[in-house]
């Protein structure tokens, strides 16, 4: 609480850096105020060993091919400091001829610079919408030694964010639900349930802007992620020796020095579990976000994972976790709703979700395992912790991180094609551009096949969201189809499924979701510290999924479309249709002008010999006989 409050002292910005490219150097920190090492000058160039990548995040690769991009990066966290730092990059290049003080060591006919700003908070289309002003002001001086307004920029920023909410609209910023919907249609479920199994997804597209809009949207799904769930998601170490290498695989073998909070931790620590729960108010079951201070004081575990440790202890929660599921199941079963079976959901039935306001969620309280800023739900669940990172771009110095022992999976966004041609360092490609996610393990595969349930889930919102498409006075302006109204509806279907997780005897429920699905979610490291703790807003979660029901043609129909857009043979079967098609019109139009020109010729044929029938004959010589005369009576 005390550096929170010298967080909340000092302001949400840490620093404003101006990162340039010089064509001997190439990226350098050019200006950073406050100064990035303490005692030195503004200009000074000197980095911080943690943020040694901040030059090339700032200023990405191939950026030179566009007037002007914008980058959000993590950077990890300074000693002393735990959290993650969040950067919001603005790019743009000037002709060097139309500088008012062009410098010595201008030397090309470009500048290219980017304004940067470090922040405690995930505000990142606020501080982009703020910086793309002070960006464009700043390259209209044509001037770079005039830093003044820079100097204003970070007062101004600290002061109009400071006390800023992480609630609200203003968090999802620039991140738009119903673009990433229409782009990727039902493959948002896809990515949202690839996600949850905490594998390696690489998305790849140019320009970075297009990049981490569509990853930065993909998160914004999850409950709480953007607002309190990445504050562990850049705890990596700048590989710079051979020594930290080896000194990294030491960490990860002595994994199993460290110790996990778990039920066992609470008995072996001496406290006594009826104590605990007679501490807890009788209508709610135990939650890590309302445990006393008392228990806090025989259990100390760490909020947040220490540096050196963060990477390395990924597989430390204790697995007798899971072995406590059976006094847990009897409780969720005793205070919860019935089962599913007394469900009559139909298929085609709408599910309206209104957005529950702070005070309906009880707030957030610190989570006892996970470290996170928690819900009475347990969101966001504990994904980007203990070395699974979240990077929204990766600079090509980074690529070391890709196969890192320390790390044990990541969700991050290239614009270099080397990344996308080592697929055997990803799980899974997102090629943006097209709208494919490309995954080679078919076990994997197999895995993530959306269910019939699934498939009407995500037919349900392409629906919403492409009605009214065409007119542009109704377009995103209702609540149905609006960007808050589709994070609603994946708020519903994760509470549904973490619901339906705790009732492991009925086999149906978890079948809507995927049982291989459900399988491998269940062996993750978010499910496992969700799953360890009790959370009072689950009781009045109705376990099912919420588009479950009998199937019918329209599932026919829906799971026949689905398989043609995606598979291989699909794909190859429509292929050969489209082409197929075409050659049949085409054949059509030749054998078409070849009887009609055949119709036209016996037509003109025809009609010129009935004309020759119809002439008179013509008059000839006198010897030619006349013709009878008619005979009268």
């Amino acid at each position: 609480m005390e550096s929170e409050a010298r967080d909340e002292a000092k302001g949400p910005v840490l620093h404003i850096v101006v990162v340039g490219f010089h064509h001997k150097k190439g990226c350098q920190v050019e200006f950073s105020y406050p100064p990035l090492m303490p005692n030195e000058a503004h200009d000074s160039g000197l980095l911080p060993e943690e943020w040694k990548y901040l030059p090339f995040l700032a200023l990405p690769d191939g950026a030179h091919n566009y007037q002007e991009d914008t980058v959000y990066f993590h950077l990890p966290p300074l000693s002393g400091d735990l959290k993650c730092v969040y950067g919001v990059s603005c790019y743009r290049q000037i002709e060097a001829k139309a500088l008012k003080v062009r410098q010595a060591d201008v030397t090309r006919e470009t500048v290219q610079k980017s304004v940067c700003v470090l922040s405690r908070v995930p505000l990142y289309g606020l501080l982009q919408a703020k910086l793309q002003l002070i960006t464009h002001a700043y390259f209209e001086e044509k001037d770079f030694s005039q830093i003044s307004i820079l100097k204003e920029l970070y007062e101004h920023m600290n002061g109009s964010l400071r006390g800023s909410s992480l609630e609200g609209s203003q968090v999802y910023l620039g991140l738009s639900p119903r673009d990433l919907i229409l782009h990727f249609q039902h493959k948002v479920v896809i990515l949202f349930k690839l996600i949850l199994l905490e594998k390696k997804v690489l998305f790849y597209v140019s320009p970075v802007n297009r990049l981490v809009g569509a990853l930065m949207t993909v998160l914004s799904l999850f409950p709480g992620m953007i607002e309190h769930g990445l504050v562990d998601s850049s705890h990596y170490k700048p590989k710079s020796s051979v020594s930290d290498d080896l000194s990294l695989v030491e960490s990860v073998s002595g994994a199993e020095d460290f110790v996990s909070v778990s039920v066992t931790d609470i008995a072996s620590a001496g406290v006594d579990p009826e104590g605990v729960k007679a501490a807890q108010p009788a209508a709610e079951p135990p939650s890590s976000g309302n445990s006393t201070e008392g228990d806090n004081n025989h259990l100390r575990p760490p909020s947040r994972a220490s540096p050196e440790s963060s990477e390395s202890d990924w597989e430390t929660l204790d697995p007798s976790v899971l072995e406590e599921a059976p006094p847990k199941e009897e409780a969720a079963g005793g205070s919860g709703p019935e089962p599913a079976d007394a469900f009559d959901s139909q298929p085609g039935t709408p599910i309206t979700v209104q957005p529950l306001g702070v005070s309906g969620q009880g707030g957030v309280t610190q989570g006892l395992v996970s470290g996170l800023e928690e819900d009475q739900y347990g969101l966001p669940l504990p994904i980007f912790t203990k070395g699974y990172l979240c990077l929204p771009y990766m600079a090509l110095q980074q690529h070391h991180l890709l196969s890192d022992v320390a790390v044990r999976g990541f969700v991050a966004g290239a614009t270099n094609i080397l990344f996308r041609q080592q697929r055997h360092l990803s799980d899974a490609v997102v090629e943006v551009e097209d709208a494919r996610i490309q995954i080679q393990d078919p076990e994997l595969r197999r895995t993530l096949s959306l269910t019939t349930a699934d498939l009407r889930f995500a037919d349900y919102l392409v629906k919403h969201v492409t009605e009214n498409r065409d007119d542009v006075f109704l377009d995103g302006t209702g609540w149905e189809g609006g960007d808050e109204w589709i994070r609603a509806q994946f708020t519903l279907y994760l509470h549904s499924l973490l619901s339906s997780a705790l009732q492991q005897e009925n086999e149906r429920l978890l079948a809507d979701y995927g049982v291989p699905f459900v399988g491998a979610w269940k062996n993750t490291h978010n499910f496992r510290v969700w799953f360890s703790n009790q959370h009072p807003g689950m009781t009045a979660i109705t376990a099912g999924h919420p588009f479950q029901g009998q199937y019918s043609v329209a599932d026919v129909k829906l799971r026949l479309s689905h398989s043609v857009q995606n598979s291989e043979r699909g794909k190859k079967i429509g292929n050969a249709m489209i082409t197929t098609s075409r050659n049949m019109v085409q054949t059509g139009k030749a054998v078409g002008q070849s009887v009609g020109g055949a119709l036209t010729s016996a037509k003109s044929a025809m009609s010129s010999w009935f004309s020759t029938l119809a002439q008179p004959a013509p008059v000839t010589s006198s010897s030619t006989p006349e013709p009878a005369s008619e005979v009268k009576p």
